[in-house]
C-alpha cells in the first residue's frame, strides 16, 4: 500500500520550504504525494510561483507523513480555523507529522508540539515555547514521530533525513546523486553561528518589525493554546 504523503499551502507561504522537500519527498517508493489546500484554486506563494493544489482539506485521504511548510502566510494560517481543523485532524493519527521552517507554528497552534523538541527558522526560534514546543538548536529535530526542520533550504537536509528513515540508505543516496545535491555556497553566512557581526545584525534589523507582528498573532491565538496543561 502506498505511502500517503500531504504538504499542506496557504496563502503567502515560502515557496522552497514547500517546493524543497516536495522535490525529494515525492522520489520515495511506494508513496502518493497531496498537495492540500482549503480550496483547489492556485495558492499564492511569497515568489513569483502559484501553487496548484491536488486535493482540498476536505476531500483529503489520511496521510501518513503531514508536512507543514513556513513564510509569512502562517500568520493567517494558525488563525484560521479550517486549517488548523485539518492540521490537527491530520496530525492526531499520522506516522509523521513534520514541518521546515516556521510551519512549526501552525503544529504548536494545533497542539501538536506540547511537550516535544522543535526547531524553526533562526529568527524565530526563541518563540518556539509560546507553542508549547522545547527549542533545540539543529537544522533537523526529532522527537517521538514529529520531525521539524530548520530555516527554508533546511528542509532539503529535513527531506532526505525522512527518505533515509523510511526508504534506507542506498535509496536515498541514489535521489540525493539525482539531483546533485552537494552544497558550496560562495559565503560561510547561512547560520547565525556562523555569520560575519554586521550581517547577522543588519538581519536582526530587518526579522524585528516582523517578529513585533508575529509575536502580536501569538498573543491572540495564546487563550486557546493552553501550552502548559
Amino acid at each position: 500500500m502506498d505511502m500517503q504523503v500531504g504538504f499542506v499551502i496557504f496563502p503567502n507561504l515560502t515557496q522552497l520550504d514547500f517546493t524543497g522537500p516536495l522535490q525529494v519527498l515525492s522520489r520515495l517508493p511506494r508513496s502518493t504525494v497531496h498537495i492540500a489546500a482549503k480550496r483547489r484554486d492556485p495558492v499564492p506563494s511569497d515568489a513569483a510561483l502559484a501553487l496548484m493544489p491536488t486535493t482540498t482539506f476536505r476531500d483529503c485521504p489520511p496521510l501518513d507523513l503531514l508536512c507543514i511548510p513556513g513564510g509569512f502566510g502562517v500568520d493567517q494560517a494558525i488563525e484560521d480555523e479550517e486549517t488548523m481543523a485539518f492540521v490537527r485532524r491530520q496530525g492526531a493519527q499520522a506516522k509523521y507529522v513534520t514541518s521546515v521552517c516556521t510551519g512549526a507554528f501552525v503544529l504548536g497552534a494545533a497542539g501538536l508540539l506540547r511537550g516535544k523538541k522543535a526547531t524553526t527558522h533562526w529568527a524565530y526560534h526563541h518563540l518556539l515555547p509560546r507553542v508549547g514546543a522545547l527549542p533545540e538548536r539543529a537544522r533537523v529535530v526529532r522527537d517521538g514521530n514529529v520531525v521539524t526542520g530548520g530555516g527554508v533550504t533546511a528542509g532539503i537536509d529535513f527531506a532526505f533525513t525522512l527518505m533515509n528513515e523510511i526508504a534506507g540508505p542506498a535509496h536515498t543516496q541514489a535521489v540525493q546523486l539525482g539531483l546533485e545535491y552537494d552544497p558550496h555556497p560562495p559565503f560561510r553566512a547561512g547560520s547565525p553561528a556562523v555569520a560575519p557581526p554586521e550581517i547577522k545584525a543588519a538581519a536582526d534589523g530587518r526579522y524585528a518589525p516582523r517578529i513585533a507582528e508575529f509575536v502580536a498573532v501569538l498573543d491572540r491565538i495564546a487563550p486557546r493554546l493552553r501550552v502548559t496543561d
